[in-house]
């Protein structure tokens, strides 16, 4: 129990420190670290906590962090899990490549690609603005210009660069300069970074085929930009759909329907032109 309760404490530091936490969590977690320093029982305090953070955890409105520090003292084992970013790393120059995507909610764009043969390694990041070391609140409040995205690392022997932009255009919709599908905003909107010469090639003739396929009767509005410096977020956000499994599918479901519906959309308006 001492060891727990350290770690417990230290971690209670660090989260007040925090500048991604709220003004309110940082009042509850001050309260129990002031009380649980003069004495006060460390269970009940925790269970306090708890209780304290709960509506907004069943809401899934903590701050990432916060949201960690609560899987930890309610022992969620796979909520709590800890990603390692060491492993996001190139280790063959010549055979790997870096990525990346924004295309709506981090959360829904890891999946289809790390799924994938010849992925090495995918990350759920900010990127595209200018405050360094943004905060999920500053990036989801529109006002540093950042968006969520994925860097990812691939192989290039097994996978191209060519076949993850046709699979960015597949779950993706590049019609929707404001966001994608129920994410709204600036932060959502669908840019693909290109890291080089070649990879800017491939995604404007892709983006080019995609046009004169007449698949959408809407304008291709995706944008094609140099990459920038690629935050990682919150380790609360990294491999989101293996931490949160039910969760997950209900947001890929409906993410699925709505992309359905506008494809057939889509359909029905060239018919009757």
């Amino acid at each position: 129990m001492e060891v727990k309760k350290h770690e417990i404490v230290e971690q209670l530091y660090n989260l007040i420190l925090n500048p991604g936490t709220r003004d309110w969590e940082r009042g509850q977690l001050i309260e129990v670290k002031n009380k649980i320093e003069t004495g006060e029982n460390f269970k009940d305090q925790l269970a306090k906590l708890e209780a304290a953070l709960r509506p907004l955890n069943t809401r899934n409105n903590l701050t990432p962090d916060v949201a960690d520090f609560y899987s930890k003292i309610t022992n969620d084992l796979i909520g709590e899990r800890v990603y390692d970013f060491s492993k996001h790393i190139v280790l063959d120059a010549d055979h790997q490549e870096r990525a990346i995507f924004a295309g709506g909610c981090f959360w829904c764009m890891v999946e289809p690609f790390e799924t994938r043969s010849g992925i090495v390694s995918v990350l759920s990041g900010y990127t595209g603005g200018s405050v360094e070391h943004p905060t999920y609140d500053q990036v989801i409040s529109g006002s540093t210009g950042h968006v969520e995205a994925v860097e990812i690392i691939f192989d290039t022997r097994m996978i191209s660069y060519r076949e993850l932009v046709e699979l960015y255009w597949g779950i993706s919709d590049p019609t929707d300069a404001f966001g994608q599908f129920q994410d709204r905003g600036n932060q959502y909107r669908p840019i693909i970074f290109v890291q080089n010469a070649q990879q800017r090639q491939i995604a404007e003739q892709s983006k080019e085929s995609l046009k004169d396929s007449g698949k959408y009767k809407e304008p291709i509005v995706t944008e094609i930009q140099a990459a920038t410096k690629f935050w990682p977020a919150e380790n609360y956000h990294q491999e989101f759909y293996n931490k949160q499994p039910k969760r997950y599918k209900k947001m890929k479901h409906a993410r699925q329907n709505l992309l359905k519906y506008q494809q057939l959309k889509n359909k029905i308006k060239r018919k009757k032109r």
